[in-house]
């Protein structure tokens, strides 16, 4: 009807609106129920067209005072059926299924808008607003979410830029990036306290981390890559706010933690907050006025702190500004290793000579690993050490250049893999057949951790007349000869002529002094061939009865003392300060096992951090609760603890780690120690959170939901802790799982596969899966919650209209859950396992970000959602459109039906 003009018509009309407004309500069929969304929609826009035509009749005075009794009567059955948050969602429903429709009522509102101005300030007019505001509200619905403002700690971010800056230097931002956001996300913390628990972590890294090379990567974690971190986080959508002003906010919060910023302070012996306001104006992260008032406050504030420039630390140079003046010297070095090296050798020897000495490689490389430039260091320095393949026609002035640059390259790629993960050096790119000589002996003959080799392996066991040759140059010469020397294969000869010098020392053919003559030789020129020497004895050692191993332990001790001679070649004592520390890196597994000590010579490299720390003589699970009750004490994880706990998930096995620190949750009772015990172990669980979460949700939930004699444990607050866990894990593995590659230090650990979940979720629809047993067999009445060939073809969820791969296990895991989930539901007998699948869904609900397409719950099957609804604290409309897929028609459908019958 639309002939407005006639008034009596159109109030009995909206007389006959006031008859369904109150009680709308259908228990019919989905397209009843969808109808009854569209004629919501219906009546909203004609209401809309309504109130417009008064509110500009409202401009006449003639017909002004009937206008406004109208258009009083209008808005009062608009305000009527908006304020029900069950119409606004059956709506919301008809927006989606009519797209058409919707451009109407955006051109009605702006009509509206436009004449509402007749009305002045009456009541009529705020009444006006409040019905425009209202319906500009239903398409947002779902995204409205409070932040916590009573919290000012967040552990889970502490924890996951403690973890990122203790073992991942190298990795990429960008994955840091999202497992932040996603943090924040799930835990609605506030942009400024978010940016202060970022910064708070870093300076507690600077100030606990071990001296040497793990120092110098804190410092470059914090002054180069954090800044980075942050540039991104300004790219994502911050609503109505300003990143620079929430990064301010965090610095001002900063300034008052003086006892964080004095430590800092005087552990690198500089104004950090100083340098780090400088780098963050720099990124454009900070306004000039505001960097500059917070440099001056911090000053202020270090004027009564304790002096820290004591007579011993006035001449050492601060880190962070070594670090910050390192970056670019990477970018030059990276030219200059991009020239002809044939074209001047020397030249390039100049520059190496220069990066060897004092801390300048662990400054370069840890500046080069917090931008990502090391990979591509390491690419120039594997090419370096290929050029000096090349030998034609060489004389003997270049002979000692070549070798130099041949053991310089070699030494410092050792280190890279070393200190930063073999991952680093390896490429992909290389021609078919033609993997570079250090490639190859790092992947066969290198001793890492975890990594056995076999001394038989034929890599060791290379052309026997070059061996013959090789084994009397050792021992007849005096020196090494240099001139048209093929290194690479010396270094692949050398442990076949170690082998041969040993059995002539043990049979008594050389004696002690002809051992020495020869160690002298390995390692009084070229550093590089002692290390494929004791390479290739550490593995040699290993297969050695305790007897047995006296000759080669010397040779070792014999290998790992310099030569200090007149006559070694350039940069001896630079070299030999690298060596020193590869050779200790190579040897202290086997030195450990054998009881041997060796005394390396002391380089001013740092020992090995974080080497060795399980206690000896404990067992491993005791040593697991004790690290995590202390951790939870705290409220805070560390960097020991983090390595403690990573060589635990390395000992014990995914399912081991995963198993007993749920085992550790569910035994808290205190409800605040339950929710910091949560925010914990997510962090922990970072360390490889795919595989964590794939046991967490296919084997150990699973098993606690069928098992009744389990389902005590599942009660309020550790399982609604554990519920909260389970959500959390499974949100950030199924948005990360098709972009992440696994770490170098997470393939070292078996990597479940598909295989492993098959027997759980067939892929057929023809045989009943192992869960179903397990379901049917636990309840009496079998019938309801499974016949064993209920499969996924009848629990369809959204996944499947999405066509989502059950190949890949985390997918297969997550709809087998739901499935489980379902059937507890819809199960006649409830227990404390039906409370905890009430908790795990709110859960979801809570995390949900607004238009989450592909989220979790896709996996749901849309039986599911009716039998939510009865549950009191999911019989919300709003619930239910957040927990429906809304982009596929069934998902509408099911939720109309659902909405309408509330």
């Amino acid at each position: 009807f639309d002939d407005f003009s006639r008034d009596l018509c159109v109030q009995s009309l909206l007389e006959i609106m006031d008859m369904f407004c109150d009680r709308l309500s259908c228990h019919g069929k989905a397209e009843e129920c969808i109808s009854l969304c569209r004629a919501l929609l219906s009546a909203l826009t004609w209401l809309l067209r309504c109130a417009t035509f008064y509110a500009e009749k409202v401009k006449e005075p003639l017909e002004q005072a009937a206008a406004e009794n109208q258009l009083k009567m209008c808005l009062e059955r608009l305000e009527k059926m908006l304020s029900s948050t069950k119409n606004r969602a059956l709506i919301h429903i008809a927006k989606l299924e009519e797209t058409s429709s919707w451009s109407t009522v955006e051109q009605s509102l702006i009509k509206l808008g436009e004449n509402l101005n007749n009305l002045g300030s009456s009541p009529l007019r705020s009444q006006a607003d409040d019905c425009v505001s209202l319906i500009k509200s239903i398409p947002t619905m779902l995204s409205v979410h409070s932040e916590q403002l009573n919290k000012t700690g967040f552990p889970t971010v502490h924890a996951v830029v403690l973890l990122e800056g203790t073992m991942n230097l190298t990795g990429e931002t960008q994955p840091l990036v999202e497992q932040l956001m996603m943090v924040k996300r799930m835990q609605r913390i506030p942009s400024p306290l978010f940016v202060l628990e970022i910064w708070k972590a870093c300076f507690v890294g600077l100030i606990e981390c071990p001296e040497g090379t793990e120092e110098l990567k804190w410092t470059a974690f914090t002054f180069l890559k954090m800044p980075q971190v942050l540039v991104k986080l300004k790219k994502y959508p911050q609503g109505d706010k300003d990143f620079t002003e929430d990064v301010n906010c965090a610095f001002e919060f900063l300034l008052k933690l003086t006892p964080l910023l004095d430590k800092a302070d005087q552990r690198c012996n500089c104004n950090c907050m100083s340098l780090l306001l400088q780098e963050c104006s720099k990124q454009g992260l900070l306004s000039e006025a505001n960097m500059n008032n917070l440099i001056d406050k911090r000053a202020a504030d270090k004027e009564n702190s304790p002096s820290l420039k004591s007579a011993e630390n006035a001449n050492i140079q601060p880190n962070p500004g070594l670090i910050l003046r390192a970056e670019p010297t990477v970018t030059n070095i990276l030219k200059t290793m991009d020239a002809d090296h044939s074209k001047s050798p020397e030249g390039l020897l100049g520059v190496l000579g220069h990066m060897l000495s004092g801390k300048s490689l662990d400054l370069l490389l840890a500046a080069a690993a917090a931008t990502g430039k090391l990979k591509s260091f390491a690419r120039k320095f594997v090419k370096l050490n290929e050029f000096t393949k090349q030998i034609t026609g060489e004389i003997s002035k270049s002979g000692p250049v070549r070798a130099l640059l041949f053991d310089i390259s070699f030494l410092m790629l050792c280190h890279v893999a070393q200190t930063y993960g073999s991952e680093v050096i390896l490429s992909d790119s290389n021609p078919p057949g033609e993997v570079p000589f250090f490639e190859t002996w790092m992947l066969t003959c290198m001793p890492e951790e975890g990594k056995i080799l076999n001394p038989d392996h034929p890599c060791f066991r290379p052309d026997s007349t070059k061996v013959e040759s090789l084994v009397a140059l050792l021992n007849n010469s005096s020196e090494m000869k240099l001139v048209q020397m093929k290194w690479h294969e010396v270094c692949l000869s050398i442990s076949a002529a170690i082998l041969e010098i040993l059995n002539a020392w043990e049979n008594g053919v050389l004696t002690f002094e002809s051992i020495q003559k020869i160690t002298d030789n390995i390692k009084g020129k070229v550093c590089s061939m002692a290390v494929c020497a004791v390479a290739w004895l550490v593995a040699h050692v290993r297969m050695l009865g305790l007897d047995e191993r006296e000759k080669s332990l010397q040779m070792i001790r014999q290998l790992a003392t310099p030569l200090y001679g007149e006559n070694t070649l350039q940069f001896y004592n630079e070299r030999v300060v690298i060596m020193s520390s590869i050779l200790e890196h190579m040897c202290a597994d086997v030195l450990q096992q054998t009881a041997t000590q060796i005394k390396f010579p002391s380089t001013g490299m740092d020992t090995i951090p974080y080497w060795n720390l399980l206690p000896p003589k404990k067992p491993i699970k005791e040593v697991l609760t004790s690290v995590f009750t202390k951790v939870l004490e705290k409220g805070w994880v560390d960097s020991r603890s983090i390595h403690i706990f990573d060589t635990l998930l390395h000992m014990g096995g995914v399912y081991w780690f995963c198993n007993n620190l749920v085992k550790e949750l569910l035994k808290e009772t205190r409800k605040e120690h339950t929710l910091r015990a949560v925010e914990l172990l997510y962090a922990i669980f970072c360390l490889d959170m795919q595989q964590l979460t794939l046991t967490l949700l296919g084997h150990i939930l699973p098993n606690l939901l069928t098992d009744s004699s389990k389902w005590h444990t599942l009660m309020d607050p550790p399982g609604k802790a554990l519920a909260k866990l389970s959500v959390w894990c499974a949100l950030s593995s199924y948005s990360s799982h098709s972009k992440v590659q696994a770490s170098a230090r997470q393939k070292k650990r078996h990597r479940e596969d598909i295989e492993d979940y098959i027997s759980l979720f067939p892929l057929d629809d023809t045989q009943p899966s192992k869960l179903m047993r397990l379901l049917s067999s636990n309840e009496e009445d079998s019938n309801i919650l499974s016949s064993p060939n209920r499969s996924m073809s009848s629990s369809l969820s959204a996944s499947q209209l999405h066509t989502v791969s059950m190949r890949d296990p985390l997918n297969r895991v997550l709809a087998n859950l739901f499935l489980l989930i379902s059937s507890i539901l819809g199960a006649k007998t409830a227990g404390t396992h039906t409370q905890f699948v009430q908790w795990f869904m709110e859960e979801c609900v809570e995390c949900l970000e607004q238009g989450s397409r592909g989220s979790i719950l896709q996996f749901m099957p849309f039986t599911m959602v009716s039998e939510l609804v009865k549950v009191s604290t999911m019989s919300s409309p709003k619930i239910v459109l957040a927990i429906t897929d809304l982009s596929l028609p069934l998902g509408r459908r099911v939720a109309a039906k659902a909405i309408a019958a509330l």
